[in-house]
């Protein structure tokens, strides 16, 4: 029997090579991670579930450009956050402001989520670090090396997100 390591590899090849089963499989084991990541920094269920559609487009468009030795996700979820990153800054440039809940965000509000909606008032480069290292389980150096950071950089966000979190709530 073939371990998700190596049926991920299989997965990847396969997509690499056009196979649609091959692609549904790795977005079948990837999807809720990736759809949680992007939620986890824009806090909009609609654009999550775009950000998270398209980093996977863009994922199996550049498969040639993946290093299949190393792990798909992480991979993925880079993609996945720099896009929700940049999302968020298009929104705030833009001035956009929420008129109507999502049903992910209603129910959010109804646990009594302060977290999330503290989270949703920190800026896309904290709430992503947060993200990654508290919710995804990276590290800080793993966190640098998907972001492209310097691990001093990734630390400092850390560091300033969850002070930020903590004197809100």
């Amino acid at each position: 029997m073939v371990g998700p390591k190596g049926d991920e590899r299989a997965w990847v090849r396969g997509a690499q090579a056009g196979s649609a089963s091959d692609f549904e499989a790795l977005f079948r084991a990837h999807w809720p991670r990736a759809y949680r990541a992007a939620y986890l920094v824009v806090h909009d269920a609609a654009a999550a579930e775009d950000i998270a559609q398209e980093a996977f487009l863009a994922a199996v468009r550049n498969l040639d450009r993946f290093d299949r030795r190393r792990p798909f996700g992480p991979w993925l979820h880079r993609i996945v956050v720099n896009r929700a990153i940049d999302w968020s800054r298009r929104r705030a440039l833009r001035g956009e402001v929420e008129l109507h809940e999502s049903p992910v965000e209603q129910r959010d509000r109804d646990v009594g989520s302060d977290a999330v909606a503290v989270m949703q008032q920190l800026s896309p480069e904290h709430r992503a670090v947060i993200v990654m290292r508290h919710l995804l389980g990276y590290t800080p150096g793993e966190i640098a090396r998907l972001l492209d950071l310097p691990r001093g950089t990734v630390n400092s966000r850390l560091r300033r997100g969850l002070d930020e979190l903590k004197g809100r709530l």
